[in-house]
């Protein structure tokens, strides 16, 4: 059978070596050969991290190979879901500055002697070789890249750089600019462009593993060499001159004040780039002070947001086939979405035009996504156009992905009656209208609920999962876990005006507006916005959501809450009424011409008040939605306002910053806005039981 063919039947299998003992984290096995096998395979999870107990059983194996010399070294991973997903970072919070750099040096030491054991070492990835992962596979003379296989730096998201030698050893490996790249960003190395940089040495299908294993033990594939260029990064002043540039690049991103550890990264490598002992000792004492910063604990904190919102996609869905009604931009995106992660899905529309885009769309989708050929080719084979809506009464799910108006999504509705089978879940990819009205026109209330996606849904990984009223617990559970089986972190919530997100995100546009009408200039207000840590400011972002669908969330939720929003501006009425609608016409408040606007405008001049009027709305909207009972605690609001809109990650959340802030401050705070400038900034009655 040829390998396509077994891959697409799930034959393949992991090559680990001989049959060896088991600690309950490796796995190690001795061939004829001599050659040992070190496969990591922690019990009881599928995905390795590299923890304390990874080092210290690394370790006890590694001082018996220095006693005991094997011809060879294989390392890796017998998880199918990869290499290693990084660090652990659950023992993180509770370390000191020097009980995280006695532990750092430990693991720097059984990494140092990998690297100096007298035999060639031989690390093969599949899957993701992440943060320490990548790091021990680092320490190894060679690695092995199965097709598929990616490596990354992910610290950096977590207010951190790598710390088990990675600022080291990368650098030494493909070069300071390409690796300084990689751990600024965060970014992952996909297989091809891995090779190229030089991170693999081999790449290879998994079948073909005992033979490249050999091949570098016979010495016949020759380690990567870095080029010229990035031996100049040996002097000093090439090197300040490349750093001085990093960090321009760096604050237009991430400031220093936000995000300190890509400056912290910066000046490592600028003063011990060719010192690899110096900056050995200089990332071990930086990395142990980031743990310490806010910024760090608050971005470790929303990792384990993240694995929260989670869990609640955790079980089985009982969906198979997905039938998306609409193959507008959201519809094309949802069904792009489901067929990548194995879901049969029909898409249907009463136009053929946009069926053709869809599949466009979907291509490109796949492209972004770093799909292999193969992959790709199934994800299509998965999606099928169906403009006479054939996948209706197969679809054991079905998403209505029409327009926001109340009288179409009534008119779909009643088109399904009698064609749905039995057990059918229809959700709605509505925005703003409300779940239990749409309820009344669905073929089954318990069945029905809402399913919220964010634009772009490739990009955006959190979907509001809404129940009705009659909505039933077994309905809101499968969609919940259909969003985690296609990739989504689902955030299971009640129907509420705007729901979560947009209930939180709507007063912050519109105030604004309001702002714009009493004379501040749009770049101020957007200004304000990014250097609190929004990562696109209230202006831009109505124009980049579309302000026709601004209007009509406004409109809805002034129209259906008890308390009292901005009031909508003339202006915004105006340019929807022009059709300059934002982003998508070229032109709203922005011109687009040019891209996405990034203003960086004076605040000297700005009203004390800007940021205040902007952000604390989202917190008080935050903290009603809690009184309500519409979502399940602050962790979740936290999380879907940070997932779906990037809400100042590194605050860890908008209620989790009052926390931090203080209660009192906050509410004293909404209390004289609302003095200067009305009722909206009233403080919530739910703050009391926050405080």
């Amino acid at each position: 059978m040829t390998g396509h063919v077994l891959e697409f039947l799930g034959e393949t299998k992991l090559e680990l070596g001989p049959v060896g003992e088991s600690d309950g984290i490796w796995r190690t096995g001795r061939d004829d050969a001599g050659v040992v096998w070190l496969v990591l395979d922690k019990q009881d999870t599928s995905t390795n991290t590299i923890s304390q107990d990874v080092i210290r059983t690394l370790d006890s194996h590694i001082k018996a190979l220095e006693a005991d010399l094997p011809s060879a070294l294989v390392i890796r991973s017998a998880k199918e879901s990869g290499f290693a997903a990084g660090a652990d970072i659950s023992g993180f919070e509770a370390m000191t500055d020097e009980g995280a750099a006695d532990l750092l040096k430990q693991a720097h030491g059984v990494l140092d002697r990998i690297e100096a054991l007298n035999c060639p070492t031989i690390c093969i990835v599949h899957g993701a070789a992440l943060g320490a992962g990548f790091e021990l596979a680092l320490a190894c003379d060679f690695r092995i890249g199965v097709t598929g296989a990616s490596f990354g730096f992910p610290e950096v998201q977590l207010g951190l750089h790598p710390g088990l030698g990675g600022t080291v050893r990368l650098p030494a490996l493909i070069g300071g600019t390409d690796a300084m790249t990689m751990m600024l960003t965060g970014k992952t190395a996909h297989t091809k462009r891995a090779k190229s940089l030089g991170i693999v040495d081999l790449v290879v299908e998994e079948r073909h593993i005992d033979g490249a294993v050999a091949a570098v033990i016979e010495g016949k594939i020759n380690k990567h060499q870095p080029g010229l260029t990035s031996r100049t990064f040996g002097l000093d002043q090439a090197r300040t001159l490349a750093a001085g540039q990093m960090r321009k690049e760096a604050a237009k991103k991430a400031p220093e004040q936000h995000y300190p550890a890509p400056y912290a990264l910066i000046d490592l490598w600028e003063e011990h780039g060719d010192d690899p002992k110096a900056m050995q000792k200089g990332e071990i004492e930086s990395f142990a002070k980031l743990l310490q910063t806010e910024t760090s604990k608050n971005l470790r904190r929303v990792f384990f947001l993240r694995q929260k919102l989670k869990q609640a996609g955790r079980g089985d869905d009982g969906i198979n086939h997905v039938h998306v009604i609409g193959a507008g931009a959201m519809g094309a995106e949802i069904a792009t979405a489901a067929a990548i992660k194995g879901k049969r899905v029909t898409l249907g529309d009463i136009e053929t035009d946009p069926l053709g885009k869809a599949i466009n769309r979907a291509v490109q989708i796949c492209k972004n996504k770093h799909l292999s050929t193969l992959q790709t080719r199934d994800a299509l084979d998965r999606l099928m156009p169906d403009p006479q809506g054939y996948g209706l009464e197969r679809a054991d799910l079905v998403i209505e992905a029409a327009s926001e108006q109340k009288e179409l999504k009534e008119k779909i509705y009643q088109g399904l009656k009698g064609k749905l089978k039995k057990g059918a879940i229809l959700a709605t990819n509505t925005s703003s209208l409300s779940v239990d009205e749409l309820a009344g026109f669905a073929p089954d209330k318990e069945s029905f609920a809402g399913l919220h996606f964010f634009n772009p849904v490739s990009q955006i990984d959190l979907v509001e999962v809404i129940s009705g009223t009659a909505t039933s617990k077994k309905t809101a559970q499968r969609l919940a876990a259909f969003c985690g089986s296609t990739g989504k972190l689902p955030a299971p919530i009640a129907d509420y005006p705007g729901f979560v997100v947009n209930r939180a995100l709507v007063p912050y546009m519109l105030e604004a507006m309001v702002l714009m009408d009493e004379g501040v200039d749009k770049r101020v207000i957007d200004t304000a916005a990014i250097q609190f840590g929004m990562p696109m400011g209230p202006v831009a972002l109505a124009d980049q959501v579309g302000l026709d669908v601004g209007l009509h969330v406004a409109e809805s939720l002034s129209e259906s809450l008890d308390t009292p929003m901005p009031p909508i501006s003339d202006d915004l009425r105006r340019r929807v009424d022009s059709g300059k609608l934002g982003k998508k016409t070229g032109a709203g408040f922005y011109d687009w011409s040019e891209g996405t606007p990034r203003p960086d405008a004076d605040l000297e001049q700005a009203p004390a008040d800007l940021t205040d009027r902007l952000i604390l709305p989202m917190l008080n909207a935050c903290v009603e939605i809690l009184r309500e009972g519409i979502a399940h605690g602050e962790d979740q609001i936290d999380g879907a306002l940070i997932f779906a809109t990037g809400w100042a990650p590194f605050r860890g959340g908008p209620i989790h910053y009052a926390r931090a802030r203080g209660i009192s401050d906050v509410t004293e705070t909404l209390q004289r806005l609302a003095n200067d400038h009305g009722p909206r900034f009233t403080p919530d009655k739910g703050w009391s039981a926050l405080g």
